[in-house]
């Protein structure tokens, strides 16, 4: 895999997310579990699950039909990953 910025980048928002969530999860237990345009009643946890695995969707398939670069696809997955916490 090649670390150019925008893998750099994704990598350290997948971190910071993670950060965020166990800081959440310590100030107010349980999840907040509600249910969404899914269908599915989902947890913040189940929520960050779902936009990370859309995101390796999203760049796998960018990379399969344009390939360099990909700033595009870490834009769409940040709309993606926003989408999924605001509707999933």
């Amino acid at each position: 895999m090649a670390w150019t910025p925008a893998t750099f980048a994704l990598f350290c928002g997948i971190f910071a997310a993670m950060g965020l969530l166990t800081i959440l999860e310590i100030r107010r237990p349980g999840g907040d579990e509600r249910r969404g345009i899914l269908g599915l009643t989902t947890t913040r946890g189940d929520r960050l699950f779902i936009s990370l695995l859309g995101t390796a969707y999203i760049f796998l398939a960018w990379l399969g039909l344009v390939g360099q670069p990909v700033w595009a696809p870490l834009g769409i997955s940040v709309a993606w990953i926003g989408f999924c916490f605001w509707k999933a």
